[in-house]
């Protein structure tokens, strides 16, 4: 007499997780381009999957981890060069006077970039437009890939958008962490205009966003009437760089500086790029443009004309770019195409 036939069923193994060697599953580092696919080659080897198996309902959460793991290598090498900021066709005008025309920008993710041009040009006009002090008569600004419109600078702030103007924005007579919450306080009980402030927490969170920027300043209760501009101009950067998600745009910041106080904030740059983020820097120091940044985006009367890799051009091509004693369109870099 012959034993009954076994099922199907019965002869398929039971999937177990701990039976598959493969680095995705462990937490190891895995050296191929494409850890997924190995997962799938052990699972198909580990059971004979063929088109005639049938799909076990054990099999579905590694199956679903595949599946997630490759959508989130697909995203990340999409994503990865998209830029951070694009503006297209940002139009200002002031009846009869063209501030901005058409301008076209774009900040890869980490990239720290420059705006250069002589007084006049539109370059405080652009960082009004993005930062939404005021409105563009016409034109689209998009961070990370989606539209935005911004109706005040708390807008943009909200967005991740921090912004340090030549006139910084910092209260005198208020010490450091009071300055750094400044808008954002931090409270025990909120009751409006009688709320409770939370002080000790936002002394530590500003030590905390002070010493990730390398600033240094000895007594955080002093008001900052007492202390100096380079410290004034430090902290005010700390406090962008602290609450910055996405962005950072630098207005003059060494502009009434001493050398030291210059040094000192240079180095701050250096740090935030370093930490890969993103930055918009305007100034009229070509030295300090050529030691920080990536790229320079070159502004005159109105329009940006051009933008050239650091690494491309020269001080005096700037120069011959900003006084107009250059044609862009007789630059040899493909990077002039659209200007």
């Amino acid at each position: 007499m012959q034993p009954a036939a076994v099922s199907a069923k019965a002869k398929r193994p039971k999937l177990r997780v701990n039976d598959l060697e493969s680095p995705v599953l462990k937490g190891q580092a895995c050296r191929r381009p494409f850890p997924h696919c190995v997962l799938v080659g052990k699972l198909k080897q580990k059971h004979r999957l063929n088109k005639s198996s049938r799909f076990t309902y054990s099999a579905f959460p590694l199956y679903a981890s595949c599946f997630w793991l490759h959508l989130s290598i697909y995203e990340h090498f999409m994503t990865a060069s998209s830029p951070v900021l694009r503006v297209q066709g940002l139009t200002r005008h002031y009846g009869g006077v063209k501030a901005l025309t058409d301008a076209q920008f774009e900040l890869l993710p980490g990239e720290h970039a420059a705006i250069v041009g002589d007084n006049g040009a539109g370059k405080s006009t652009f960082v009004r437009l993005l930062t939404g002090v005021e409105q563009p008569g016409s034109g689209s600004i998009q961070l990370d890939g989606v539209e935005v419109q911004f109706n005040s600078p708390l807008d943009a702030r909200e967005q991740g958008m921090e912004t340090v103007y030549q006139t910084l924005a910092l209260a005198e007579d208020l010490d450091v962490p009071a300055n750094i919450f400044l808008g954002r306080e931090i409270t025990r009980l909120n009751l409006g205009p009688l709320s409770v402030l939370n002080h000790r927490a936002m002394r530590q969170q500003s030590v905390d966003m002070l010493a990730t920027t390398g600033v240094r300043i000895q007594d955080l209760s002093a008001p900052l009437r007492g202390m100096s501009g380079g410290q004034r101009q430090c902290v005010a950067i700390a406090r962008a760089a602290g609450f910055a998600k996405k962005l950072i745009i630098l207005d003059e910041p060494t502009a009434a500086l001493g050398v030291q106080e210059t040094a000192r904030v240079e180095e701050i740059i250096k740090g935030l790029k370093q930490r890969g983020v993103p930055l918009i820097i305007i100034s009229h120091n070509l030295r300090q443009v050529f030691d920080l940044v990536d790229r320079i985006w070159v502004f005159r009367q109105g329009r940006i004309i051009c933008h050239r890799r650091t690494q491309d051009t020269t001080p005096q091509e700037i120069v011959g770019l900003i006084t107009g004693a250059i044609d862009p369109a007789s630059l040899p870099s493909h990077e002039e195409a659209l200007c």
